[in-house]
């Protein structure tokens, strides 16, 4: 092989991989695909899969394993089939389906023609089952759920067999078939590989291969009342997709050894199982069995909600898929597991946004200013830039009138040093706009409260410079305040207060570690008017507060925002305060 996998990649410009500002180095995963391509041990071939359940919605972990899957495959001119692992009718449902597949359309990648389901090979599954009954290894046993579980063992004591072990061929032939037909109740029988029950992995103590499960399936309907274990189906499925490298993370590794088996046991085209670890991030839980409960008692308000960690949730909370792909470049293919702190999310979120966020001015926590020697009846229309990272996106015009909104936290009646907004007799710059001078604070005869400012400003100043070079060292936000929109602002912040929410004693319940904070709504917000109309999902930075993204829930008459993250670059100070240590 002369070319290397960045060579490659950089020859065929991939779209969908992203890029950094330097070349990751070669993983072990790719070392691997180099050598067998080197000795073509698939023919050259390379043909990877992202196999997902569709009993749930999809999160950023998932992310992280579609670019691996298809990204991989995507560097090697490969393909890579999206396959749902749907051997379980009780928990599964169509709507996951579709909403897997938005998803990994989202991220960018393309699975072609080759969409697939287990349920597409059940009547092939069943016959591999068959030819191992007839090979002698595989039976039908009668044992409970609770004395298989007896039966197994420990990691220190050895599994004894089933009295059920030694049934004949033609019996066990009989049994599996009229399993098939319904005769049987859930739990009274199932279909067991014959390997080891001494094996020191557990998994290889004669483990479960059909049971019993009368429930409708979301594709086939009512035609099977047995199913396949994920163990059985998934190395025979890659089998017969001719998948060459099978990648799946850490806690697949122990599973290995069962999925070489099956396929060595039924002499059947054999892929290449690679393991690598999981993402897991701090702050967040990502696990479907941890997500459901947030969602099914009422913690969330779904499964997108803006808090959650899913595909779906970072993308109504306004997080760019290209942002989410950076991210999962970043972090690698490793061999072990690490917590990943999410403030590196953050950071690619933000770099990102940076680049293509038009900016705004929206004040979140409005204070009414009445200039008083600004005409009562006039209103100009000011340029101001859409993004100064990227000229090409223009300018746009915005009003200016007597009377508009500062954010309540610019002005303070007692300002202590280093405080440089808003205080009585203090000039500071109003953005795009004029200097104004605080002259006189109106307050709330009963609380006290400043509810209003009145200043002056100076007409030289338009544009927010002074003609005599005179600086000021604050520059404030605002909306003026007949022509601004009223919106509703949600502030949300990480789901769990504990970095490693997972990280619960035993007994202990994971869902102590939320965060009660994790999301404040502002009702009362002003922004300034070219954000009539805005679309859903559109994305701004509003000024000095950080990035947000229009809501669904935005009607006519009212918009409404999700912060998709704040202008606090957390992981730009780790990096700093570990180059300086």
């Amino acid at each position: 092989m002369k070319n290397t996998t960045t060579e490659r990649r950089n020859e065929r410009g991939s779209k969908n991989i992203p890029t950094t500002d330097s070349t990751p180095p070669t993983d072990f995963i790719r070392q691997v695909i180099e050598e067998d391509l080197k000795t073509n041990r698939y023919g050259g071939r390379v043909h990877t899969r992202f196999p997902p359940e569709p009993n749930g919605y999809l999160h950023i972990g998932h992310a992280k394993a579609i670019c691996i899957d298809f990204g991989i495959a995507e560097d090697y001119g490969g393909l890579c089939n999206l396959r749902f692992d749907d051997t379980n009718p009780i928990k599964e449902e169509s709507e996951y389906v579709e909403a897997i597949k938005e998803d990994v359309r989202w991220l960018g990648f393309d699975w072609g023609d080759r969409e697939f389901y287990a349920s597409d090979y059940f009547e092939q599954l069943y016959e591999y089952a068959v030819q191992l009954i007839k090979k002698g290894k595989a039976y039908v046993c009668d044992l409970s759920p609770d004395e298989i579980r007896e039966y197994r063992g420990t990691i220190t004591e050895r599994g004894k067999d089933s009295p059920y072990r030694n049934r004949s061929i033609e019996e066990n032939l009989d049994l599996f078939e009229r399993m098939r037909a319904g005769e049987f109740e859930e739990g009274s029988h199932v279909l067991r590989a014959k390997i080891d029950m001494t094996h020191p992995n557990l998994l290889m103590r004669d483990p479960i291969m059909y049971r019993i499960i009368h429930a409708t399936h979301h594709r086939t309907g009512d035609k099977w009342c047995i199913y396949p274990t994920y163990d059985f189906a998934h190395g025979q499925s890659d089998s017969i997709e001719g998948i060459t490298h099978s990648l799946c993370s850490l806690e697949f590794e122990v599973h290995r050894p069962l999925y070489d088996w099956y396929l060595d046991a039924l002499e059947i085209y054999h892929p290449q199982q690679i393991e690598f670890a999981r993402l897991n991030l701090s702050h967040t839980v990502l696990r479907k069995r941890r997500l459901r409960p947030l969602v099914e008692e009422g913690y969330v308000s779904g499964w997108d909600d803006p808090r959650m960690p899913t595909l779906s949730g970072l993308r109504r909370r306004g997080c760019p898929p290209e942002a989410i792909r950076d991210f999962c470049n970043r972090t690698g293919i490793a061999k072990s597991d690490n917590l990943v702190d999410i403030s590196l999310l953050e950071y690619c979120v933000r770099q990102d946004l940076n680049k293509r966020a038009p900016r705004v001015m929206a004040v979140l926590n409005p204070l009414r200013v009445v200039i008083d020697n600004y005409p009562e009846d006039k209103v100009e229309e000011l340029d101001a830039d859409n993004n100064p990272e990227d000229p090409s996106m223009g300018t746009r015009k915005i009003p200016f009138s007597r009377v508009i909104y500062i954010e309540r936290e610019d002005f303070m009646e007692d300002p202590p040093k280093k405080y440089f907004r808003l205080a009585p007799g203090r000039e500071v710059r109003l953005k795009h706009a004029y200097y104004i001078t605080c002259v006189d604070v109106v307050k709330d005869e009963r609380t006290g409260e400043v509810i209003e400012l009145h200043c002056t400003y100076d007409p030289e100043s338009r544009g927010g410079w002074a003609p005599d070079g005179r600086k000021v060292r604050g520059t404030l936000h605002w909306v003026s305040a007949i022509h601004s929109l009223e919106a509703e602002v949600r502030l949300y912040d990480h789901l769990f207060v504990k970095a490693d929410p997972e990280d619960v004693e035993e007994g202990s319940d994971f869902k102590a570690a939320l965060n009660p904070n994790s999301l404040e709504t502002l009702t009362s917000c002003r922004v300034e008017p070219s954000l009539a109309g805005a679309a859903p999902g559109s994305r701004y930075q509003f000024l000095r507060k950080g990035y947000f993204c229009v809501d669904p829930d935005s009607t006519d008459g009212k918009l409404v925002f999700n912060r998709t993250v704040s202008l606090r670059d957390t992981w730009a100070k780790i990096q700093k305060a570990q180059k300086n240590s």
